[in-house]
C-alpha cells in the first residue's frame, strides 16, 4: 500500500510539474504590439564610473524623469515595478539613493494635490516575501488612496517545474502571515516564515519596470531596466521615454496584469494599427515577443553590420547561437557583460556570464566586462546598425537575455525603436555604449576579457543545466 501511495504521489508531482510548465498562457501575454510612430522618444541612462584615483562617480536620470512624470499627472498614474523596497541584503555602509521612499513620496504627494487622480502600483510579491512581511511604504501608499496590486504569479507558467509541481500539491495552500515570521529575512530586515522561502523557490516574477501617466490631453510612458530599489540605485541602467499611441499600448499591457487581481485600469484603448508608417517607429514588446524581436534583429545582421549588446545576464541558448552565426556571416559584434561576481554584498560565481563569454570569445566575438565595485551593469540592450546606413534598431527594457526572461515565464516589458542613426534617442544609445566600451584610466568603465576569466567544463555544464531546468536565479 505504501508503495502505491508513494507512486501515486510521484505521478501527481510529475503531472503537476508538466502542467505548470506548459499550461496555456493568460490572454495578453507575449505580445508584439503594433508599430507606432515614435513621438519624441528619449533615452535616459544611469551610469557609474571610476576615476584614476578609484573614486566612484555616478550620473542618474531615470528616476528623476519618473518622478517628474508623476508630478505632472492629473488623471492616472500606473507604476509597475519589480523591486520596490529598501532591502540591502548584505551590503552595508553604502550611500544608496532612497529610491523607494522617493517614489512613495511622489505618489502620495500627487494624490494629495489631486484627489481625483487614480494611482495604481503593481509590484511583485517578492517585496513582501510572498506575504511574510508588511512594508511601511506600501501601507502608506494604501492609506493615501494609492491602489497596491500584488501580482498573481500563479497565472504564469513554472520556471522551476521540479519544485513548482510539488508546491502546487501542498505548500501553496498553507497560507502565510506577516505576524508569524521566525526565520531571518535574507533580503533585508525582519523575520519571515518558512513558507516565504518555499514560495521564493518557484523563482518566477513580475519583472516589469514601467510607468504610464496622462500628459495633458495625451499619454506618456517609461520602459526601463531600473528598479526603485535603494540597493540598486548605483546600478547602470537604461530607459526609453515614450509618448502617444505607444504609451497607450503600454497602458493596455498593464491593464492585463492588473485585471488578474481584480483591478480595472481606466483610460482609452490604443488606436488601431496603421500601415505604411513613415519616420521613426516604436513597438512595445512583452515576454516571448521580446525574444522573437531580439533573435530576428540578430538574424538580420550580415556582412559589415554592427551589433552591440550590453546586458546583465546573457544565457539564452538560441540567442547566443544567433550571435555566433551572425559573427560567421561577417557582422561586427561587441558584447558588454556584467561579471556576475557580486550581488548586494554577496559573492557570486560568475554564472551565467563567464561561461557564455568564454564561448563568445572562442567564436571571435569581443567581450568586455563592466567594472563594478558593489553595483551591477544592469542594462538590457541590443542595438543593430546596418552597414548600408539603413535604419538602426534598438531593443531595451526589463528583460535579461535568459530563458526565464524571454520564454514567457516572467512578466517582462521592452520596447523596440527603429529610425535613422541621427535620431537623438538612437545617437544617445550609441554614445552610451561607446562610453562603457571605451574605458580610460580617467573614466574607468570596463575591462577586456582575459584568458584568466576562462572556466572549466564543470562550470560550463553547470550553467547549461541551470538554464535548461530553471534551477537558478537568472
Amino acid at each position: 500500500m505504501w508503495a502505491w501511495m508513494l507512486g501515486a504521489l510521484l505521478l501527481a508531482w510529475l503531472a503537476m510539474g508538466i502542467w505548470q510548465r506548459y499550461k496555456p498562457l493568460p490572454e495578453g501575454i507575449g505580445q508584439a504590439h503594433p508599430l507606432r510612430l515614435a513621438e519624441a522618444p528619449r533615452l535616459l541612462v544611469d551610469e557609474t564610473w571610476y576615476d584614476a584615483e578609484g573614486r566612484r562617480h555616478r550620473r542618474q536620470a531615470i528616476f528623476d524623469e519618473a518622478l517628474a512624470m508623476i508630478g505632472q499627472a492629473r488623471r492616472l498614474v500606473v507604476v509597475d515595478m519589480f523591486l520596490f523596497n529598501d532591502f540591502a541584503g548584505a551590503a552595508e555602509g553604502v550611500d544608496f539613493r532612497p529610491l523607494s521612499a522617493q517614489l512613495t513620496e511622489a505618489l502620495v504627494r500627487q494624490r494629495r494635490r489631486h484627489p481625483g487622480l487614480r494611482a495604481v502600483l503593481i509590484t511583485d510579491p517578492l517585496n513582501t516575501l510572498y506575504g511574510g512581511l508588511e512594508l511601511s511604504h506600501l501601507e502608506r501608499l494604501r492609506a493615501a488612496g494609492v491602489e497596491v496590486v500584488i501580482t498573481d504569479l500563479e497565472r504564469l507558467r513554472a520556471s522551476n517545474p521540479l519544485w513548482s509541481g510539488l508546491w502546487q500539491l501542498g505548500p501553496r495552500w498553507l497560507g502565510n502571515s506577516a505576524a508569524a515570521g521566525w526565520l531571518p529575512n535574507a533580503l533585508g530586515p525582519g523575520r519571515v516564515t518558512l513558507r516565504s522561502y518555499l514560495a521564493l523557490a518557484n523563482v518566477r516574477a513580475n519583472h516589469r519596470k514601467t510607468l504610464v501617466v496622462d500628459r495633458g490631453d495625451g499619454w506618456a510612458g517609461l520602459v526601463t531596466s531600473a528598479n526603485p530599489h535603494d540597493a540598486s540605485s548605483l546600478h547602470g541602467n537604461v530607459a526609453l521615454r515614450i509618448e502617444g499611441a505607444a504609451a497607450l499600448d503600454l497602458l493596455a499591457s498593464e491593464r492585463v496584469v492588473a485585471g488578474w487581481s481584480g483591478t480595472t485600469l481606466p483610460g482609452p484603448a490604443p488606436p488601431p494599427a496603421e500601415d505604411d508608417l513613415i519616420g521613426p517607429r516604436l513597438q512595445l514588446l512583452t515576454e516571448g515577443a521580446i525574444r522573437d524581436a531580439l533573435i530576428t534583429a540578430v538574424e538580420r545582421a550580415g556582412e559589415g553590420d554592427r551589433l552591440d549588446v550590453a546586458v546583465f545576464y546573457l544565457a539564452h541558448r538560441e540567442l547566443i547561437e544567433a550571435l555566433i552565426a551572425a559573427r560567421r556571416r561577417g557582422a561586427a559584434i561587441r558584447v558588454l557583460l556584467d561579471p556576475n561576481r557580486e550581488a548586494f554584498g554577496l559573492d557570486k560565481g560568475g554564472i551565467p556570464n563567464r561561461p557564455v563569454a568564454q564561448e563568445l570569445v572562442a567564436a571571435g566575438i569581443p567581450v568586455r566586462w563592466c567594472v563594478t565595485r558593489g553595483e551591477q551593469c544592469h542594462t538590457k540592450l541590443l542595438m543593430r546598425r546596418p552597414a548600408d546606413g539603413g535604419e538602426v534598431e534598438l531593443i531595451l527594457g526589463s528583460a535579461n537575455f535568459t530563458r526565464r526572461n524571454l520564454d514567457d515565464l516572467n512578466l517582462e516589458t521592452s520596447v523596440r525603436l527603429l529610425g535613422p542613426a541621427s535620431l537623438p534617442a538612437l545617437a544617445d544609445a550609441e554614445a552610451f555604449f561607446a562610453r562603457r566600451w571605451q574605458s580610460t584610466p580617467e573614466r574607468t568603465t570596463s575591462e577586456p576579457y582575459d584568458q584568466a576569466d576562462a572556466v572549466g567544463r564543470v562550470t560550463g555544464w553547470r550553467y547549461r543545466l541551470m538554464e535548461a531546468t530553471g534551477l537558478s536565479t537568472f
